[in-house]
């Protein structure tokens, strides 16, 4: 064995219940880790969850997810991987429990997220996934892209896609506008409050799929509790918000005019993702765009998978169900609701399930 290797074990051996994240810096740095070693340190990252309550938000998360947070009214979002300044996703497993994502990022770089992923997004992670529950309408909202987020000094735009994990018989949500339109007629309907009337509704059931765009105008109704995987970006320019009035009295702010700036304006024949729910024990694909590809499995039997080909950390995320992850140094249980951060440097890992579970594969291309 090399002394770099032998100098890395020792300091391992040290720090075993705790690496500190300075020390695996100097080590990265100065000591140049072989992939080898760095396979032996990387594993399979698990977070705690971060709760917000929203004036629009349900009780889902703690019904049907079993999550328990704390003294909010609501759980209107659960964050459960972030790299957002601020809400920075936190390490509960293994020898990294309580570090912080973008720290470990910044540390292992392409060994951890992927060489070209590392390349573009720097430090920072580069995707946002959450749970979103509402018990009454979201505003009618957009999202700038990336141009125009540059423009007014945003480090990125906002697209994203929702799975919905569950739906009452009722559920719908908005997604794009159901005949072509123009800023100026827009401009009207916002004034007179009759926006509805161009706003495409689609009545939505568990598993549906719908891919958001940034400039699309979207709104997620209640009853419908949705996985949703986004760029890095908390940036939102509310449209419409259904006159709602706050606990204070007050309606909340609105964004018409950067809206109406940012909005596509053309309809689209078809918003929601069409695929075969049907089909189990396959990796069937559901989203390719700049941004992130989105997978769906639906399992009843253990699944391996080789990320070899791969230049990218991969997400697995339950959304029914519990599975296992099996590597080669460990397994890690995921629960309903959670996800789990393969890094770049793991290939091979196998998906073993209790019984049918459905899981959303995400990675960047």
């Amino acid at each position: 064995m090399q002394t770099k290797e032998l100098l890395i074990g020792l300091v391992l051996q040290i720090y075993d219940a705790k690496i500190n994240t300075f020390i695996l810096t100097f080590i990265k740095k100065y000591y140049l880790c072989s992939k080898s070693t760095v396979m032996s340190v990387l594993y399979p990252l698990k977070f705690e969850p971060q709760y917000f309550e929203k004036i629009w938000g349900g009780q889902y998360v703690k019904t049907l997810l079993h999550k328990d947070f704390g003294k909010l009214l609501n759980c209107g979002e659960m964050w459960i991987l972030s790299g957002v300044e601020g809400h920075n996703s936190v390490v509960t497993n293994g020898n990294f429990a309580g570090d912080e994502l973008n720290d470990l990022v910044e540390v292992f770089m392409g060994d951890l997220v992927g060489d070209n992923v590392f390349d573009k997004y720097g430090e920072q992670f580069p995707l946002l996934v959450k749970i979103i529950d509402p018990i009454t309408w979201l505003s009618v909202q957009v999202h700038p892209d990336d141009e125009l987020a540059k423009k007014i000094g945003l480090e990125n735009g906002k697209t994203e896609m929702w799975y919905v994990m569950h739906a009452e018989h009722h559920a719908e949500l908005v997604s794009g506008f159901n005949r072509d339109i123009n800023k100026d007629e827009f401009r009207h309907l916002i004034e007179n409050k009759e926006i509805e009337k161009v706003l495409n509704y689609e009545h939505v059931h568990e598993g549906d799929v719908f891919f958001i765009p940034a400039r699309r105008i979207h709104a997620l109704g209640p009853g419908c509790m949705v996985a949703e995987i986004q760029q890095t970006s908390d940036t939102t320019y509310r449209v419409y918000d259904w006159d709602r009035i706050d606990q204070y009295g007050m309606y909340r702010e609105l964004h018409v005019e950067q809206a109406l700036y940012t909005l596509n304006y053309k309809k689209e024949d078809n918003y929601k993702t069409d695929y075969d729910k049907k089909i189990i024990d396959t990796t069937v694909p559901l989203v390719k765009c700049p941004y992130f590809y989105t997978n769906f499995i639906h399992l009843d039997a253990s699944m391996k998978k080789d990320y070899s080909e791969l230049d990218s950390f991969v997400i697995l995320m339950a959304v029914s169900e519990r599975f296992v992850l099996k590597y080669e140094n460990g397994e890690e249980v995921v629960n309903m609701g959670e996800c789990i951060l393969i890094p770049n440097v793991i290939n091979n890992v196998e998906i073993c399930v209790e019984k049918d579970a459905k899981i959303l594969e995400v990675y960047i291309v």
